[in-house]
C-alpha cells in the first residue's frame, strides 16, 4: 500500500486489568518504582499440591467489573478482556450509552483461552463421574470470546477478530488493528489481549518444560530476572490490557486526548525451531516495524523487551537488538518489565504495549526489576536499573514480542507533543 494513502493512526485509551488492583496510574507509578507483583502462589483447586510463583489479579471480581450478564456466561479470561477493554473505552472519552459504529471493532488475543471452562468440565467429568457438562461450556471457552462480548457491549461492526500466537497474540492483534485503520477499513478499533493461565494443567505444561522459576515464599518476589546472571526462568501470570487505535483526523475532530502515534509494526517467523528463539528472525521483525514506521534505528530511545528472563531467550533478543541498533545499541534504553507484571502469555503483549505508550506519553522508562549483574550474553544495550527514568527525552519506541512457534511481532510508537 502505498504510503501516500495510509492514515495516520493514533492512541487514544489506555485500559490494563493488573495485579495491583489500581488504574493505569497507579499500576505505571508501581513499576516505575521496580514494584514486584510475584508471589509464591497455591494452586487452589489442584487434585494434589502445585505451588509457583505466579502474578494473580486478587482484587479482580469479575461481576462487579463486568456486571452479572456477562460473567456468569463468561470464563475469567473473557471477564477481565472486556473489564480491560471498558477501562480503555472509557480513557478514550467515549460514551457507552448509545455506542458503537458500524466503523468501529475489536481485534483480541488470547493464548489459552478458556483453560477455567476447560478445567472445570474435565474436573465434573473424570474426577466427579458425571456424563454430562454445562451447555455453557463451548461458548465460555471459545478463544473469541473476549472478542465476541466486547463487541457486543461496545456495539463494534466493522470486524471481530481473534489471533492466537502463543506469547506474540496481543502484540499481532494490535498491529493487525493498526493495519485496519491503515488502510481506511476502519476508523477506530479496540485491541489488546486478556489470559488468566493460572490453570493447573497449564502451570504443570509449562512447569514440565523447566522454564518457569523455582523459588520459596520469601524471594518470591524477585522470582522472574531478565538480563540477569544466573537467572532461572519466567513467572506466569494472568491480567489483560487494551488500547483505543483511532484514525488520526478523528480523533481530533473529537477532541480525544491522544497518548502517542502508533506509527509501524513488523513481523517475521524465525523459521528454524519451535521453541528454540532466533536473533535474525526477531532482528526481521524489528527492521521491518521500524521500516513500517519510517523511522531510522538511532531514533529509538527506548525497547520494552520481550525479556522472560529465561537462559536461553535474553541473550538472543539482545543479540538482535545489537544487529539492529548497531552502534546505536550502546545507548539503547531497554527493560523488561515482565520482572514486575509477570508473562501472561497471549495477554502481555498488549500490556507492554499499554507500558511502551505510557512510557512515551510520560516520558518515563521503568526498569527491569531485581536486575544487578547484567549476564555478559545481554551485555551491549543500556538496561535501565533499579528504579525508573524520569523526564527523559524519548522521541519514539518499539515494544517486542517474541513467541514459541517462531512467531515475531513488533510495534512501533512516536511521542507526540501537546
Amino acid at each position: 500500500m502505498s504510503k501516500s494513502f495510509r492514515r495516520r493512526v493514533a492512541v487514544t485509551g489506555v485500559g490494563v486489568v493488573n495485579p495491583f488492583g489500581g488504574d493505569t496510574t497507579d499500576f505505571f507509578e508501581r513499576l516505575l518504582r521496580g514494584q514486584s507483583a510475584v508471589r509464591l502462589y497455591v494452586h487452589p483447586t489442584a487434585p494434589f499440591r502445585l505451588v509457583q510463583p505466579a502474578v494473580v489479579c486478587d482484587a479482580f471480581d469479575g461481576e462487579q467489573a463486568v456486571g452479572r450478564a456477562i460473567s456468569h456466561v463468561t470464563d475469567r479470561f473473557s471477564q477481565l478482556g472486556v473489564s480491560a477493554a471498558f477501562s480503555a473505552w472509557a480513557d478514550a472519552g467515549l460514551a457507552r450509552e448509545g455506542a458503537g459504529s458500524d466503523d468501529y471493532g475489536v481485534s483480541w488475543s488470547t493464548g489459552v483461552g478458556g483453560m477455567h471452562t476447560y478445567e472445570k468440565a474435565y474436573g465434573e467429568i473424570f474426577l466427579n463421574g458425571r456424563q454430562r457438562v454445562s451447555p455453557l461450556s463451548v461458548p465460555m471457552a471459545m478463544n473469541n470470546a473476549a472478542a465476541s462480548h466486547i463487541a457486543m457491549a461496545l456495539g463494534l461492526g466493522s470486524a471481530c477478530m481473534t489471533y492466537s500466537m502463543a506469547c506474540a497474540s496481543s502484540t499481532v492483534s494490535i498491529g493487525e488493528a493498526f493495519r485496519r485503520i491503515q488502510r481506511g477499513e476502519s476508523t477506530l478499533m479496540v485491541a489488546g489481549g486478556s489470559e488468566s493461565p493460572l490453570a493447573f494443567t497449564i502451570m504443570r505444561a509449562w512447569e514440565a518444560m523447566r522454564v518457569v522459576a523455582q523459588t520459596d515464599a520469601d524471594s518470591a518476589y524477585r522470582a522472574c530476572q531478565p538480563f540477569q546472571l544466573g537467572r532461572k526462568g519466567l513467572v506466569l501470570a494472568e491480567g489483560a490490557a487494551a488500547l483505543v487505535l483511532e484514525d488520526w483526523e478523528h480523533a481530533q475532530a473529537r477532541g480525544a486526548h491522544i497518548y502517542c502515534e502508533m506509527a509501524g509494526y513488523g513481523q517475521s517467523c524465525d523459521r528454524t525451531h519451535l521453541v528454540r528463539p532466533d536473533a535474525a528472525g526477531q532482528a526481521r521483525a524489528i527492521r521491518a516495524a521500524l521500516q513500517d514506521a519510517e523511522l531510522t534505528p538511532h531514533e529509538i530511545d527506548y525497547v520494552n523487551a520481550h525479556g522472560t528472563a529465561t537462559p536461553e531467550g535474553d541473550p538472543v533478543e539482545v543479540e538482535a537488538l545489537r544487529q539492529v541498533f548497531a552502534e546505536h545499541a550502546p545507548r539503547l534504553l531497554v527493560s523488561a518489565t515482565k520482572s514486575m507484571h509477570g508473562h501472561s502469555l497471549g495477554a502481555v503483549g498488549a500490556i507492554e504495549a499499554a507500558i511502551t505508550v505510557l512510557a512515551l506519553a510520560r516520558q518515563a522508562i521503568p526498569p527491569t526489576a531485581h536486575l544487578h549483574t547484567v549476564d555478559p550474553a545481554c551485555e551491549g544495550v543500556r538496561h535501565v536499573l533499579g528504579e525508573g527514568l524520569r523526564n527523559v527525552a524519548a522521541r519514539a519506541a518499539i515494544s517486542n514480542s517474541f513467541a514459541f512457534g517462531g512467531s515475531n511481532a513488533v510495534l512501533a510508537m512516536r511521542a507526540v507533543s501537546h
